[in-house]
């Protein structure tokens, strides 16, 4: 029999998660915000607010640092941070008292979007120019952005525990506006927003990982109904929202009909499903939506269940070809690998975590990775209606090129953030922790960059499929499978590491102007995953630069501006918002006022 033992050591700890407010009502308001326009010493205070549609007033205020002009246009990293000055989960009327009890100090600090400067050459290389903080929600657990910002774009932003996104204007950076909010109430059908994906027209899809807000039937945007068991459970859903923050369509991302009997829930859902969408990528050339399933969000944060069936093994594509009607079109589970585990989550295929499309019009290939199974899939053509995925790398051969003296077998090491170039040659993954702490090396995570342009090129004839225990170490046996070209090490002194990262689409060019590009030269690094979690990480943020050849090195340049060294680090007393301690920064995005962009 499998044993069964959660992200290999949660059993050492188990996450404090609250279930998710069935409204947003409940929670408590934030400190009071200094007054619109306002300025303070060598701060520039501002707010814009909103009402969303559950009555309640949303705010952002920036807190601008005035520096010396450069004369030059400038590149911004935005960072969506969550407070870290109560432990996590949401707070709530009836849980704040608890919380402050537990930290051992006052009620929480805003959550905010940091702008730093990331303008290479600038002497604020790595400040933190402004801290956008929002109102009047507390301890939203923010978590991710879109993968990509592109001219025009708004943010969305979304807070996981909270239930709730917010949409930000950066046309004027680093000033940030508040263009809307999705409240709880707004989505009676789907909770825990994990991440976004845009379109050309500026509106975003997204991905609920979570149930509806109350167990039971829900009705979804057209009519279609599926019966979940409340919030942070199952199923999930995919919703549309336009740059105002109004939700176009709530869609199912279960199936009318059961799916796998190894799909289950606590408690279990009739029909069961495993509609637990985490990573959202679109092709909206080839009118195809993919999502990959990642878990039941409460009953693996909750003290663990001995049941880890609910570590998903899943993916979904969808016709899009009516942008306000998506229809799913496929469930595939994933094949399972060479390596035999003693522990189900830590097999090859659980816990699907993101996906990454290929771009150019010839191409029509996807990958997932999984965060159970430290591996990377693929399939050729996401058009098919009964794709077929293949395992195409394993991180233990990344590992085995940082310490090939150590048994590098690995399993559950939260592979995280993956993404392909603009012009598909390369594939960038993150990895939070090497899985086998028997190898010492439990504390090191990385990034590597993979070359997979044989892979992709080989179209429906690709051949490569990682089936032996040689592969596992060495990388895929036929010629077409991807190649190792770069891995860097980051190593973090707690148990956490890199889990979100973002590649830098621009580039300078006449008169200072911005334009995208299809190279990257740079990514950046966000060392956090969830609060309370065995992988809570170090709170920096990292850029790594990315050589012609693809050989990746830390950017020593971008400096934390207090301590000087390198990485921005978010574990810091003072904030251009006031001494509020430490934060945990999560989602990061390349970004550009709208002014600076050709």
């Amino acid at each position: 029999m499998v044993g069964i033992e959660p992200f290999s050591n949660l059993r050492r700890r188990a996450i404090v998660l609250i279930a998710l407010a069935a409204t947003a009502a409940g929670l408590v308001a934030s400190p009071p915000l200094a007054g619109a326009d306002a300025g303070a010493g060598d701060v520039v205070v501002s707010t814009s607010s909103i009402k969303g549609r559950d009555g309640t007033t949303y705010t952002v205020t920036n807190h601008v640092v005035r520096t010396k002009g450069e004369g030059r246009r400038k590149e911004w990293l935005l960072v969506w941070t969550g407070d870290a000055s109560v432990p996590g989960g949401p707070v709530g009327a009836a849980s704040h008292a608890a919380h402050r009890k537990a930290a051992g100090e006052g009620s929480a600090d805003p959550d905010f979007l940091a702008v730093i400067d990331a303008t290479k050459g600038s002497r604020d290389y790595g400040k933190v120019v402004n801290t956008a903080t929002i109102g009047p929600l507390l301890q939203n657990e923010p978590h991710h952005m879109q993968y990509v910002w592109h001219k025009g774009d708004k943010v969305y932003a979304g807070g996981l525990l909270s239930d709730t996104t917010y949409v930000f204007d950066v046309a004027q950076l680093p000033q940030v506006k508040l263009s809307g909010v999705v409240t709880a109430t707004d989505t009676p059908c789907g909770t825990a927003p994990d991440a976004f994906t845009t379109l050309k027209d500026g509106t975003a899809y997204g991905a609920y990982m979570g149930g509806p807000n109350v167990p039971g039937p829900c009705t979804y945007t057209h009519g279609e109904v599926r019966t979940g068991n409340g919030a942070a459970g199952t199923p999930g859903e995919v919703l549309r929202l336009d740059q105002t923050g109004r939700v176009r369509v709530e869609y199912p991302a279960a199936t009318e009909a059961a799916e796998p009997d190894t799909c289950h829930s606590i408690p279990q859902v009739d029909p069961p499903t495993c509609a637990n969408p985490h990573g959202i990528r679109v092709r909206e050339d080839l009118n195809r939506l993919v999502t990959s399933d990642f878990a039941e969000v409460r009953s693996l944060m909750l003290i663990p269940s001995a049941d880890f069936y609910i570590a998903r093994d899943t993916v979904r594509i969808y016709d899009i070809a009516h942008r306000d009607r998506p229809r799913l079109l496929s469930v595939s589970r994933l094949p399972d690998g060479p390596r035999k585990e003693p522990f189900l989550i830590e097999e090859e295929p659980r816990v699907v975590m993101e996906t990454a499309l290929t771009n150019e019009r010839h191409h029509k290939g996807g990958f997932v990775s999984t965060m159970g199974g430290a591996s990377i899939y693929y399939t050729p053509d996401i058009t098919d209606p009964k794709p077929k995925w293949r395992e195409v790398f394993d991180d233990t051969t990344a590992f085995t090129r940082l310490a090939p003296e150590l048994d590098n077998r690995v399993g559950m090491d939260g592979g995280s953030w993956l993404q392909t170039s603009a012009d598909d040659r390369y594939l960038y993954h993150v990895v939070m922790r090497r899985g086998d702490e028997s190898s010492g090396g439990k504390d090191t995570g990385m990034v590597y960059v993979l070359d997979v342009r044989k892979l992709v090129d080989a179209g429906k004839r690709t051949r490569c499929n990682i089936d032996t225990l040689e592969e596992v170490t060495r990388g895929g046996a036929e010629p077409d499978c991807p190649s190792l070209v770069s891995v860097l090490p980051v190593e973090d002194p707690t148990t956490g590491g890199p889990h979100w990262a973002a590649l830098d689409n621009f580039r300078q060019g006449p008169g200072g102007y911005y334009q995208e590009t299809r190279q990257p030269t740079r990514l950046v690094l966000a060392n956090y995953f969830v609060a309370a979690s065995p992988f809570d990480g170090d709170h920096r943020v990292c850029m790594v630069n990315i050589s012609p050849r693809q050989q990746l090195s830390l950017d020593r340049t971008f400096k934390d501006e207090y301590t000087g060294r390198p990485c921005v680090e978010f574990n810091r007393s003072a904030w251009p918002h006031g001494e509020t301690g430490d934060a945990r920064p999560h989602g990061v995005l390349f970004a550009v006022s709208d002014a600076d962009v050709r």
